[in-house]
């Protein structure tokens, strides 16, 4: 075997590299042995936090993942609407008015001409105007609400409902007799994207936690679809079982993972995963069941059931009804939404021509209101929240 020998030059040189190797291993605070390569002491393993799921591109990311109404506070109002006054618009589909109420003397004090069968009276999502649904005559006629004055009518084909992407980028029209989810330009109202639909009636929804999509009802085939936000397309549909069923308003839980649907005709609501969008249960809860509105502190929600004249409260946590309140000598309370406050549950009276002021803590009727003929989808405003999703006020 052949050695070759290092000049002795070269092995000097090779050694001190190794020494500072070795001396650049260690920090000035370790012992010889940890320098050399002993075991140091571990570290806490650090814990991967698992990221949230993307939400809808634009969308304001949600103030507690947990509760979607966790803008929704009492008396938490945007620097949008805080000098807005306090009132009640009741759009009476069969004169053509709305009644405007100041909540404060429980009486008219404005009667606003509108177009042919307004529906629903809606904040848009800015917060800025409320859009009344003038249904047959094909308008929707704004309002400012700083000053409760209509402006010029916007033409729109059938705007039996409006909502909003979580966004803001869109409209949604729920054109129930022209069977179509139509998404316009928040702002104008110019026609985007027309989605035909097979079922008959759409009129309700409500978004997902993340806004990824939205779940309608369609009140005359008994159906429900749920729709792609972003795609502007329809995923699922599926019957509900029962016969004769007509789901109307919808509302997301506040964890985000159940929704509620009315049904009028089954006399309660029905309970489905939003994601899976599962086979929905049914919970009765009285004749005519057709609104669904969220107390101010995210623990309940009131139903109207206007078959029978009353108001049941559904509790979140305990999952289940633990009330059931009657007005007074009856009626018909349908749509509305709840006080700035959370003290006063308003509600229209549809086949009565009147509006109910009902306090959450105990039940009782504040006071029984005239208005015009078949009062509907009136709207409390302003009510707190970031931006407005549609309906009589659906805010996050």
């Amino acid at each position: 075997m052949t050695t070759t020998r290092l000049p002795r030059k070269a092995t000097v040189l090779l050694a001190g590299l190794v020494l500072a190797a070795l001396a650049g291993c260690g920090s000035a605070d370790k012992s010889p042995a940890e320098a050399l390569g002993s075991e140091a002491p571990a570290l806490p393993p650090v814990k991967a936090v698992p990221a949230p799921p993307p939400g809808l591109a634009g969308m304001p990311p949600l103030i507690d993942p947990h509760d979607v109404y966790a803008a929704d506070r009492p008396n938490q109002l945007s620097p949008v609407v805080k000098n807005f006054p306090s009132r009640v618009y009741v759009p009476n589909t069969t004169s053509n008015t709305v009644s405007v109420i100041d909540p404060k003397t429980y009486k008219v004090i404005d009667t606003i001409p509108v177009g042919v069968q307004p529906q629903h009276v809606v904040p848009s999502w800015d917060l800025k105007t409320l859009w009344v649904n003038n249904n047959r005559g094909h308008t929707l006629t704004p309002i400012n609400p700083a000053t409760g004055e209509a402006g010029h009518p916007v033409e729109v084909h059938d705007p039996y409902n409006l909502y909003f992407t979580p966004n803001g980028k869109y409209a949604v029209v729920m054109a129930s007799m022209d069977r179509e989810l139509v998404f316009r330009d928040p702002h104008t109202m110019n026609r985007v994207k027309t989605v035909p639909v097979t079922c008959f009636g759409v009129n309700h929804a409500d978004f997902s936690a993340d806004g990824r999509y939205f779940i309608v009802s369609c009140e005359f085939s008994g159906e429900l679809l749920k729709v792609d936000t972003e795609r502007m397309e329809v995923i699922g549909q599926q019957k509900l079982p029962f016969e004769g069923a007509m789901p109307q308003d919808v509302k997301v839980s506040p964890d985000g993972k159940t929704f509620y649907v009315a049904d009028m005709m089954a006399h309660g609501m029905w309970v489905l995963g939003g994601d899976a969008f599962d086979t929905p249960k049914l919970l009765p809860t009285g004749k005519g069941c057709h609104g669904l509105y969220v107390s101010r502190d995210s623990k309940e929600m009131y139903i109207s059931n206007r078959g029978e004249g009353s108001i049941s409260v559904f509790d979140f946590t305990q999952n289940k009804l633990t009330k059931k309140w009657e007005l007074p000598g009856g009626g018909s309370p349908d749509m509305g939404g709840v006080s700035a406050d959370g003290k006063v549950l308003w509600l229209s009276g549809r086949y009565n021509s009147e509006v109910y002021a009902i306090d959450t803590a105990t039940g009782q009727q504040l006071a029984r209101i005239p208005v015009g003929g078949g009062p509907h989808g009136l709207a409390v405003y302003p009510q707190p929240g970031r931006y407005s999703l549609g309906h009589t006020g659906i805010f996050r």
